[in-house]
């Protein structure tokens, strides 16, 4: 069976990006290596990982023409507290956007990596919950 492990970030300075991280995703440090440094989230199983590159690396894919799309994306409880709490922060953010009741919005970190926070629709099949259900009826 397969579960993602871990997500990797491409950043051009460890040291800061580091600090970054668990300032603002609130990340604690598992450890790190010759150019690199692990994460765990809050919540979850997944990890994250910062790799230390020369130059930013893209962290997204273009579809549609000029539409983009983050590789993943980040699951909030409160969407709005969180997309306020960043710009208090005084991180980059675009608006909070509704896609069929799903809403979510996009933040960057200090090399310019967009990344998406979206909350979870009660009664999605996409729902952490229903995923579940599919999961253990194995349908």
């Amino acid at each position: 069976m397969f579960r993602v492990g871990s997500i990797f970030i491409p950043v051009t300075d460890l040291e800061k990006s580091t600090a970054w991280y668990e300032k603002h995703l609130h990340v604690k440090k598992i450890g790190g290596w010759e150019g690199g440094a692990g994460f765990y989230l809050q919540k979850g199983p997944t990890q994250l990982a910062l790799i230390q590159v020369d130059t930013p690396q893209p962290t997204e894919f273009t579809i549609k023409g000029q539409q983009k799309n983050s590789y993943f994306n980040f699951v909030v409880d409160d969407i709005e507290s969180t997309h306020q709490r960043f710009k208090d922060e005084g991180i980059a953010t675009t608006e909070i956007d509704d896609f069929g009741g799903m809403k979510f919005f996009d933040f960057y970190d200090l090399d310019g990596n967009p990344f998406s926070v979206v909350n979870e629709v009660e009664g999605s099949r996409y729902h952490s919950d229903s995923v579940r259900e599919m999961q253990e009826g194995n349908t």
